[in-house]
Formats: C-alpha cells, structure tokens, sequence
C-alpha cells in the first residue's frame, strides 16, 4: 500500500528539481566542497545550487556524498 508521502516523492521525483540541475560529473567534481562547507555549519546550497536536489533524485550521487561526508567527519580532530 502507497501512502500520500510516497506520492509526493514519486511525483517530485518526475517532475525532477525545481531549480538549477546538477549532472552526476558536475556532482562528483564538487563533492568535496559541498561536504567540507556542510561540515563547516555553512550553507552548501546556497554556494552550490542544484547539488542538495540532485542528491535527493540520484541514489548513487547521494551515497557518495553520505559516505564522504561520514569519513570526512570521523577523521576531523576532535
């Protein structure tokens, strides 16, 4: 059974974002500034629009940028 929160995401995910698109290769080759902003308390989206959408609509861009930033963050001095 499908419930109206998996309808929104099927339906968000047609229609695809609603601002600037990211491609997976321009994805990749920013990865690494957008995890060391996100890690900074800065705002990654607003210096890199599109990547947050196109980490929402693509399972592998956002599996790198999971495992990124969780090995980014267990190595940072505590």
């Amino acid at each position: 059974m499908t419930t109206p929160d998996d309808h929104r995401e099927l339906v968000s995910r047609l229609l695809g974002p609603a601002g600037p698109e990211v491609s997976c290769e321009a994805c990749f080759e920013h990865l690494d500034e957008y995890v060391e902003l996100e890690l900074a308390g800065q705002d990654p989206a607003a210096r890199l629009p599109g990547m947050r959408e196109h980490f929402q609509g693509c399972p592998a861009c956002r599996e790198d940028h999971e495992s990124l930033r969780d090995y980014v963050a267990m190595e940072e001095p505590r």
